[in-house]
């Protein structure tokens, strides 16, 4: 023997005695249940108040009808609606704990409105009362459950779309080319400000779920057959990216592919160490493999300070610290070399120490910036653009 259905035991008068009350109680319920939530108390769209008032009463006439019935609580096309009610709520960011409150609500009112309206055609035993409540309970119970999984479903469509969107973004980017307007666009479709700068990180490809789940939004990352990439904004961000990950230069959107390209050579120079490694300690050697992206990354790092000044006095300053690195510090070499007064060579060195500080007297630092005025960084451009 199957399993009685609640509202089997409903009392078979019970839609006669709520039909002469029926448009006062939707409105009741419809009322309350917008005033006891501040989600919906604030919301002027008469739209919202249709769907509710719509909501209430296919759920009361559901109900009266199956008064007396083994039917399931809702059919098809009931069901619908309540799928559709719990996707509008994922839609509009209010989380299912909305709606149920209201669920909560409108079985409370319609225990009420159903025990008044029987009240008054006749005596009402301890017992109708009981399997009233049972009904109801079970009743919304139903309509609780459609409308949480339309809110599930809805999630998970938006999740894909989203994920849709931010691949699409990405594959903007790695592309390289996109016009400004495009990408713009694009990143406003999944969340982001228009990215100034982009990092890419190479993650191992065990690690791409984990990488989602801790940076969220603000990060994109892209399965690939060895790897897994990981797009950020912040440079910042990217140092917490964890064990393994080899940490590409923050280059402007337009020269992703560039950045990615250099994070790919690093990872191949990277010994079994756990720990991150960073494209920007590794640039004069790739550099001197010649690879132009490393050296041209690596002119903007060492020689950005001096973009300020005016062009000709920018050349004087990269010609006078050429022939000083060159010579070894030699000033009176520098001088002969430069046509100059050593005075004049002393006071160069001084705003070159003002600009470029301790770096000067760094013997890495040093080689690096002999490295890129050698190739060309004498009176070159050092901003990246």
């Amino acid at each position: 023997m199957g399993i009685e259905a609640p509202w089997q035991r409903l009392p078979p008068d019970l839609a006669a005695a709520m039909r002469p009350r029926f448009e006062d109680t939707v409105r009741d319920i419809a009322d309350a249940v917008t005033a006891a939530s501040p989600a919906f108390r604030g919301i002027s769209d008469p739209k919202f108040s249709r769907d509710v008032m719509t909501a209430v009463t296919v759920a009361l006439e559901r109900f009266l009808d199956l008064a007396g019935t083994a039917s399931p609580a809702l059919p098809p096309e009931t069901r619908e609606v309540f799928l559709g009610l719990g996707a509008a709520e994922a839609r509009e960011e209010r989380g299912p704990e909305v709606l149920l409150a209201a669920f909560r609500t409108a079985a409370r009112l319609m225990m009420r409105a159903c025990g008044e309206a029987l009240a008054q055609l006749r005596p009402v035993s301890a017992a109708e009362l009981i399997d009233l409540s049972d009904a109801i309970t079970a009743f919304v119970d139903e309509l609780s459950a459609g409308s949480t999984e339309g809110y599930s479903r809805q999630l998970r469509e938006q999740a894909g779309e989203g994920d849709r969107l931010r691949r699409q973004f990405a594959e903007l980017l790695l592309r390289g080319g996109a016009a400004e307007s495009v990408v713009r666009e694009a990143a406003a479709r999944i969340g982001w400000a228009f990215p100034d700068t982009v990092v890419p990180v190479l993650l191992p490809p065990d690690q791409a779920r984990d990488a989602r789940f801790r940076f969220g939004a603000s990060g994109i990352v892209v399965e690939r057959d060895r790897d897994a990439l990981l797009l950020l904004q912040s440079a910042a961000r990217a140092s917490s990216a964890g064990r393994h990950a080899v940490i590409g230069p923050s280059l402007e959107w337009a020269r992703t592919p560039e950045a990615v390209r250099l994070t790919e050579l690093t990872a191949e120079l990277r010994g079994s160490s756990p720990e991150p490694v960073f494209v920007e300690d590794h640039l004069a050697t790739l550099a001197l493999r010649g690879e132009p992206g490393a050296l041209a990354v690596l002119r903007a790092q060492r020689l950005a300070p001096l973009d300020s000044l005016r062009p000709s006095q920018r050349e004087r300053l990269l010609t006078t610290l050429h022939s000083w690195l060159r010579h070894w510090g030699a000033r009176n070499e520098v001088a002969a070399e430069l046509f100059v007064h050593p005075q004049t060579v002393s006071y160069r060195l001084k705003l070159l120490r003002d600009l470029l500080g301790e770096s000067l007297d760094d013997p890495g630092a040093r080689f690096e910036l002999l490295l890129v005025l050698a190739a060309g960084g004498v009176g070159a451009s050092s901003r990246v653009r």
